[in-house]
């Protein structure tokens, strides 16, 4: 399994609009895109979110093919870019499965409405939603064990994909979901800043999670600015923990 991560930060800020060190830093891994993974398995192709940038990170990846898409939940810095599925319709003459709660459809029907009109537009997307509940599923042979966290009230997904472990956005894991990590290999986590906040772990606690989860290496995503630049903070971090950047490729 060839695993790319596509993006890796909560706050997509444009340098021209935000001053800090970070959006000014000349290392290409500090340019940092939307939170969201590409899993290369068994033949298949499958994203986990299209956030606002999923066009950009198609494209910079040269993504030729799409199977599917698997949700971890509905807001838009993890959906907005949904729209962009259409090229993938057109080159393969077909609708794109969508592995979702029903909670996050129901959302997603509503942001994107005119796909889902009676009166069909020319060109928009074609998608296939595929309701998931928090118990294993399958994306043709790829297994997924959904992982329920919580993201300060809304429950959230992350995945397993064998020894392979997905978190993002998320203040808490609960002890039984915590079980379903044990044994895993790689251990992606959301580490957002250095302070706290209401609704992600801060470094402190991501640091915290990933000791008491004792997997043999961790990567913090879903990083925002405040957390600092990666040539700074990497080498502050326990061996086997690693901050992870657009375009880090991992073979599982």
């Amino acid at each position: 399994m060839k695993i790319t991560f596509l993006g890796g930060t909560s706050h997509g800020i444009p340098v021209i609009a935000c001053p800090c060190e970070v959006c000014a830093s000349l290392d290409e891994k500090d340019k940092r895109s939307r939170s969201a993974i590409m899993l290369e398995v068994d033949g298949q192709t499958i994203v986990v979110d299209t956030g606002p940038d999923f066009r950009t990170q198609m494209l910079r990846e040269h993504v030729k093919h799409l199977d599917a898409v698997v949700f971890t939940h509905e807001h838009k810095d993890h959906t907005a870019g949904l729209d962009d599925i259409r090229a993938f319709n057109f080159f393969q003459s077909q609708a794109i499965d969508m592995y979702a709660t029903q909670r996050v459809q129901e959302n997603i029907r509503k942001g994107f409405d005119y796909i889902f009109s009676d009166t069909k537009y020319p060109g928009i997307p074609e998608i296939n939603f595929k309701t998931i509940e928090n118990k294993p599923f399958t994306v043709g042979p790829t297994a997924f064990t959904p992982i329920e966290v919580m993201h300060h009230k809304l429950p959230v997904f992350g995945y397993r994909i064998g020894d392979f472990v997905y978190i993002t956005d998320a203040n808490y894991i609960a002890e039984k979901e915590r079980e379903k990590i044990k044994g895993a290999k790689v251990l992606v986590l959301n580490a957002l800043r250095i302070g706290k906040h209401i609704s992600h772990f801060s470094l402190e606690e991501a640091l915290e999670m990933a000791a008491i989860l004792d997997i043999e290496t961790t990567y913090f995503t879903h990083i925002s600015h405040q957390l600092g630049k990666h040539a700074e903070v990497s080498p502050t971090l326990p061996q086997g923990v690693h901050l992870a950047y657009d375009g880090l490729k991992l073979e599982m």
